[in-house]
């Protein structure tokens, strides 16, 4: 059986809602860090690239008609080079991977790229078909997160609580304190601070030219969703996004975010065949259901089946990269699978509340940032791992080479 090699992997900066990105068109944003690994890896002859896979949550607007297929020809790769984009909703970036580590050790393919897109700001509204003639009402949805179109059998049987809501039913559920939740999104913004003045996002970040009405060009370069001078003390004044006494906070949640992350992914005789050096394999992947109104403590059941299946123990880690969709389910899955609610090992960089999480793209971002990571540690195993809407979680394991 082959194995699936990272070998190079490359992301936008991530932007804030109506930020730098939001001029930029979604399929356009994905093709960017394509052709920043195209330039990074001039002795790849691209028209062997196997399958581009990309992971989308949205789908509904400019990254409609299989965005991975047009970013691949946006990118300037050839036209033999096919696409196809995948929807795990938050997970669709980490799936993407997944997907191409299956069909290396499958012997299906031994080169191919990976990642993810989100375009929040460029979501658009749509509204469905009249149900009968003459009909003069219409449902108007806006499709930057959450639910449309709803089922009502799901609406009956599972509920179709928002995401903030999911947060407050697992802070509920779990004990999860407004304290402590606001501790973890200020130290995740304090990390993030950290990791930017140390310079260690540059291996990962590709500037972005964004045009300019008047005059040159301005190259966004740098994550613009943190705000690293934030105190608890601010963080304790924010009311609750759900019901005013509520635990969970603008300041404690993740954003709503655009970016684009991308990896290449190879068999070692691909990598020895084109001149790639593999950073990372990616041992396996795992997902898991869980009940759609605690949809955040989906990590802790898919970790635990990862681990179990591969015969590891969390001691075992050097690295973990939680998605941070809420810090109350953050802290939730951290307990439930008996770590502390500030280890050293989870999020050394930061996570998605300082840094941003663009829904499709953030499980690429996660095994970007754990890839390096885990090459400046000298570490040997990294977990990614994220929940994901209507009640799932995803867990990988990679192992630096």
């Amino acid at each position: 059986m082959s194995e699936a090699f990272i070998c190079d992997a490359v992301r936008t900066p991530i932007g804030r809602y109506g930020g730098s990105l939001a001029v930029v068109r979604t399929d356009d944003l994905a093709a960017l860090p394509i052709r920043a690994l195209v330039e990074r890896n001039p002795g790849v002859p691209w028209d062997q690239v196997d399958d581009v896979i990309y992971g989308c949550a949205n789908q509904a607007g400019e990254d409609n008609r299989d965005v991975a297929r047009m970013a691949a020809l946006l990118a300037g790769l050839p036209e033999a080079v096919a696409g196809t984009t995948l929807n795990r909703l938050c997970g669709s970036g980490l799936d993407a991977i997944a997907q191409a580590a299956r069909a290396i050790r499958s012997n299906e393919a031994d080169l191919l790229i990976a990642g993810g897109v989100e375009s929040m700001t460029r979501a658009p509204f749509v509204m469905g078909k009249a149900d009968g003639a003459f009909q003069r009402s219409v449902n108007i949805f806006d499709t930057t997160i959450g639910w449309r179109f709803i089922n009502p059998k799901m609406r009956a049987a599972f509920g179709v609580d928002s995401m903030p809501e999911t947060a407050e039913n697992v802070a509920t559920d779990f004990a999860i304190g407004r304290a402590d939740q606001d501790a973890f999104a200020w130290r995740s913004q304090q990390r993030w601070a950290a990791a930017d003045a140390a310079g260690r996002f540059a291996d990962e970040i590709v500037p972005v030219a964004i045009p300019q009405k008047k005059g040159e060009a301005k190259l966004f370069a740098r994550d613009e969703h943190p705000r690293p001078d934030v105190t608890l003390e601010a963080l304790a004044e924010l009311k609750g996004v759900v019901r005013p006494d509520g635990s969970v906070t603008a300041g404690n949640a993740s954003g709503v975010n655009d970016g684009a992350c991308a990896l290449l992914i190879a068999s070692e005789q691909a990598a020895a065949r084109h001149g790639l050096i593999p950073k990372a394999r990616v041992v396996a992947t795992a997902v898991a259901g869980v009940a759609p109104r605690i949809m955040g403590i989906g990590p802790a059941p898919a970790t635990r089946k990862l681990l179990a299946r591969q015969g590891i123990s969390l001691a075992a880690l050097d690295l973990i990269e939680l998605n941070e969709a809420f810090a109350a389910q953050g802290l939730a899955v951290l307990r439930q699978l008996g770590l502390s609610d500030d280890d050293p090992r989870v999020n050394p960089n930061g996570g998605a509340i300082a840094i941003g999480h663009p829904l499709g793209m953030s499980g690429a971002r996660l095994a970007t940032t754990a890839t390096y990571e885990l090459q400046r540690r000298g570490g040997r195993y990294a977990l990614c791992t994220m929940c994901i809407g209507v009640g799932q979680g995803i867990a990988m394991l990679l192992e630096r080479v």
